[in-house]
């Protein structure tokens, strides 16, 4: 019987990784053993960037949240604004306030009015 040659299967596993590092700076972009570990610390990066990415359009909804109610009011703060509607039993999430922030001030000023009504009662 004749020996079995992995010619195909290397050529395929090499293309595959050499894609997936086409735009890299040198030999990182042609030189297959330097493209797989630029490619596998790339894959280590994107992983841990999803989680971080959540972290960083969080803090930015608050941000704006924060910007949008003390522009309403500049006694109450980001904490207490989100106090009051819990107190007034309004289940808003942030991403949602903070894009009424930025789209629709009006609605979100009733929004702030209500909480402070809450905080006040």
């Amino acid at each position: 019987m004749s020996r079995v040659k992995g010619g195909t299967t290397t050529h395929a596993r090499h293309k595959k990784v050499l894609k997936a590092a086409k735009g890299y700076f040198g030999a990182r972009k042609s030189n297959f053993r330097t493209a797989t570990q630029a490619v596998d610390k790339a894959n280590q990066y994107a992983t841990r960037d999803r989680k971080v990415r959540k972290r960083n359009f969080r803090a930015l909804w608050i941000q704006r949240i924060n910007a949008a109610v003390r522009m309403h009011d500049e006694a109450l703060t980001y904490s207490r604004f989100i106090n009051g509607l819990s107190l007034a039993g309004i289940e808003v999430d942030r991403k949602v306030l903070a894009d009424l922030a930025v789209h629709e001030p009006e609605a979100f000023g009733a929004i702030v009015a209500q909480a402070q009504a809450a905080l006040s009662a």
